[in-house]
């Protein structure tokens, strides 16, 4: 009788973290891994196989994307450090938006929570640019970053300026993504077929970064949310940061206060 395998739990402290060291020097970093730690927050990880299913873990994560389900699943017992405070971000965001056990889930904090967590990478390469160019995270980031551009129209020129522009100011460019990513998957959910959606996507084409919106998985983001029965209560709470964060002087001091010292 076929028997189902099943995926196994490891918290942060019983993984293998890759490429640590590159990420050493951000403080948000360390902030961030210390949340999963005191959350007794687990991953997933496949059962061991002779060949590590990479493909398998991408279609996973990508199909079965929540904030709420707790842990990316991994094809092994390690974790790149960008993926533990994408994780920790995500924990964050369910934490901050819960509106009580078994709750529907929200469509505003959703899209918050993904764009909160998807524009700290920005954040994290323009930091790291100065200090760890080796990083193996930069490695895979600044091409796939690159391929988006070009695939947009951006010079080479202009791309190398834009990633000059993420190191010489890397919390105005998270804030810069938050923004552009928060508001065009909210505008997407609006729509009700391609021509108004390509309508609405134009709209964004002046925004800064907006080279690399197609970077992210928006029609994964949109169309989770569409299945999702929403919850008031949790999109007041999450227009509400997300006006908080348009306000603020430094939008991750106001969620390292708000969210990560809670």
């Amino acid at each position: 009788m076929f028997r189902a395998p099943r995926l196994a739990r490891r918290t942060v402290d019983e993984l293998t973290i890759e490429d640590e060291e590159s990420f050493r020097h951000v403080a948000l970093y360390a902030d961030l891994k210390e949340v999963l730690r005191r959350s007794s927050y687990t991953f997933r990880v496949l059962p061991q196989a002779r060949r590590v299913r990479a493909d398998r873990t991408l279609l996973l994560n990508l199909t079965f994307w929540s904030a709420e389900a707790g842990g990316d699943i991994l094809a092994d017992d390690h974790v790149p450090a960008d993926v533990v405070a994408h994780a920790a971000w995500h924990h964050l965001a369910a934490r901050a938006f819960a509106t009580g056990p078994g709750a529907p889930l929200s469509v505003d904090a959703l899209f918050l929570g993904e764009a909160i967590a998807s524009a700290f990478d920005v954040y994290l390469v323009g930091r790291l640019l100065g200090h760890a160019p080796r990083s193996t995270f930069l490695a895979t980031q600044v091409p796939a970053m690159a391929a988006t551009a070009d695939a947009a129209g951006l010079s080479a020129a202009r791309f190398e300026a834009l990633i000059a522009g993420l190191a010489a100011a890397p919390e105005r460019a998270f804030a810069q993504l938050r923004e552009l990513l928060t508001d065009a998957t909210t505008a997407l959910f609006a729509c009700k077929g391609g021509e108004e959606a390509f309508a609405a996507l134009a709209a964004f084409d002046r925004r800064p970064l907006s080279a690399l919106l197609h970077r992210y998985e928006l029609s994964n983001w949109v169309l989770y949310a569409r299945a999702a029965p929403g919850s008031a209560r949790a999109d007041r709470r999450a227009r509400t940061v997300d006006r908080a964060l348009r306000r603020a002087a430094s939008p991750l001091d106001w969620l390292a206060e708000h969210w990560i010292s809670k």
